[in-house]
């Protein structure tokens, strides 16, 4: 295979697709090239033939069943680095790629960024999560937890994967809570194992802190000045001294992580805290 580097952008950009949604959903689909790239149906399967017979002779192999190509055992990554905040950079720029994503999005672009740490996330664990998501089933998962920290063997049954306060979490049905709680990917041990179809209570439809949204009131800091509290206001575009972020209701903590606002702690100096939440009280049973 010639050099990445020497294929023009769109068609680089092509081929990093590919190997992004084979290498972290273990299936890639001609549908899903022409949802990226707004491709028709005859050139988007023209690129994934050029891809497998030209490019990566050895890297997918057609499953008739889920109608999908799949990676092989011997799969080799050409255009991508295999880093998971390349897939998050992926799902955030197409939002229809996954419908079993979101992505907190609460900035607009800038033109310089301070990086993240990467968490470590296998790409098996995302791919058997976001499978079990799209095909509506269970896994049996060893997860790690502060009250177990070598790892417990629970029964989930996912139905979305967010990114959000810089980790991988998946939004899932507990059989042990009988709840809906968030998982973090991270804590994840071993690859986990589908084991049938998702119980009825598990439809994400029932999840009521997800399909229900509520209102944050971000406010300054009432310890500041009123020309401080007036700076803080321009400094977040705020109407009035208050800033109304609408969310689901099981992301809400998250939001507030973002703003740097933790309901069990304030900052001693408010020039630290800058930002408070407004409407506390009337939230305070969906802050954990």
């Amino acid at each position: 295979m010639k050099e990445t580097a020497s294929f023009a952008w769109d068609t680089w950009a092509r081929y990093h697709v590919i190997e992004l949604l084979a290498y972290w959903e273990g299936r890639v689909t001609a549908s899903a090239l022409r949802e990226a790239f707004h491709l028709g149906k005859d050139r988007a399967q023209q690129v994934l033939r050029v891809y497998r017979e030209e490019v990566a002779v050895d890297n997918l192999v057609y499953d008739t069943s889920r109608k999908a190509w799949m990676p092989t055992p011997q799969f080799t990554p050409y255009f991508i680095r295999g880093h998971v905040d390349e897939y998050l950079h992926l799902l955030g720029t197409h939002d229809a790629l996954n419908p079993q994503f979101v992505g907190l999005g609460l900035g607009a672009a800038n033109t310089e960024s301070v990086p993240m740490p990467i968490r470590d996330v296998s790409p098996e664990v995302v791919r058997a999560v976001v499978s079990a998501a799209r095909e509506r089933q269970r896994l049996e998962v060893l997860y790690a937890s502060f009250s177990s920290p070598r790892g417990e063997d629970r029964i989930i049954a996912p139905h979305t994967l967010v990114y959000a306060a810089g980790r991988w979490h998946v939004r899932a049905y507990c059989e042990k809570n009988a709840a809906f709680r968030d998982f973090v990917l991270s804590r994840f041990r071993g690859v986990p194992e589908a084991i049938g179809d998702a119980l009825p209570a598990a439809a994400q439809a029932n999840d009521e802190d997800w399909e229900n949204r509520l209102i944050l009131e971000i406010i300054p800091d009432r310890r500041l000045s009123d020309a401080e509290r007036e700076l803080i206001a321009q400094d977040y575009a705020m109407e009035e001294h208050m800033l109304a972020i609408t969310c689901r209701c099981a992301l809400a903590q998250y939001v507030l992580r973002e703003y740097g606002i933790n309901h069990r702690h304030v900052e001693g100096d408010p020039r630290a805290q800058q930002v408070d939440l407004g409407n506390r009280e009337a939230l305070r049973q969906w802050l954990y």
